[in-house]
């Protein structure tokens, strides 16, 4: 997906995604990681996390699928169309064609971000430019879109019970894909969790637009005290 390399015929999916970050882990000898995840990357966080539970030191999650809302609702329709081949020309190619319908309430500024005037150009081509370069990454999108469909997180909730590592949920309510509801849910499933930030009219990608926000909470997690200011000790 994206500027990856994946070659023709190598599954793709969330599952396969948390053994390739293991063994991203392992080719740099790295044993366990502080996990920061949000949207889809906090569904694959927790996949690793019920798989690799000694890997992982803490986990900061914002805004993702949780336990029964996985996939969410509204993320049903654009499945369907990756079901037939046709979300990636139906959904993505017309926001690189029309910038400003990509900002709009029905694009992916309106869809997740809590300032969509503000999403540059840039941005909308960094994301999706990659996506749409040739038939075999159109068809990986549409094969992962596809994957997400079935529900992998309901089967390791007692996984995320037993994990007992700090855990902190910073949850935008703007977002109409993953309630806050859902943030609740795993404060009480993870026993080492630090409770629920709540960020008013923050949408499902508000880590990119606060990400200050998401290093003050890191911080608090992981203990760690900010570097002073210029002439400060």
């Amino acid at each position: 997906m994206g500027h990856t390399q994946t070659p023709k015929g190598q599954r793709i999916s969330p599952e396969i995604q948390a053994t390739m970050l293991a063994m991203l882990l392992d080719s740099l000898d790295v044993d366990a990681v502080d996990l920061v995840a949000s949207d889809s990357g906090g569904l694959v966080a927790q996949l690793f996390l019920a798989k690799y539970p000694r890997r992982v030191k803490t986990l900061l999650l914002t805004n993702c699928d949780v336990d029964e809302n996985s996939p969410p609702s509204l993320f049903l329709p654009l499945i369907e169309q990756a079901r037939k081949g046709t979300f990636v020309d139906d959904f993505i190619v017309p926001q690189l064609k029309d910038k400003e319908f990509a900002r709009s309430a029905n694009g992916i500024g309106g869809l997740a971000y809590s300032h969509p005037e503000g999403l540059a150009d840039d941005t909308i081509e960094a994301y999706f430019r990659p996506l749409v370069e040739t038939p075999l990454r159109k068809a990986q999108v549409n094969e992962y879109a596809v994957s997400m469909g079935t529900n992998s997180l309901v089967a390791i909730r007692d996984d995320l019970r037993r994990w007992k590592g700090p855990a902190r949920m910073v949850w935008g309510l703007k977002d109409a894909f993953f309630g806050v509801q859902w943030a609740e849910w795993l404060d009480r499933t993870l026993p080492g969790s630090r409770g629920v930030r709540r960020v008013e009219g923050a949408n499902v990608f508000f880590p990119e637009e606060m990400p200050d926000l998401i290093a003050e909470e890191a911080r608090l997690l992981w203990r760690v005290t900010p570097p002073a200011a210029p002439g400060q000790l």
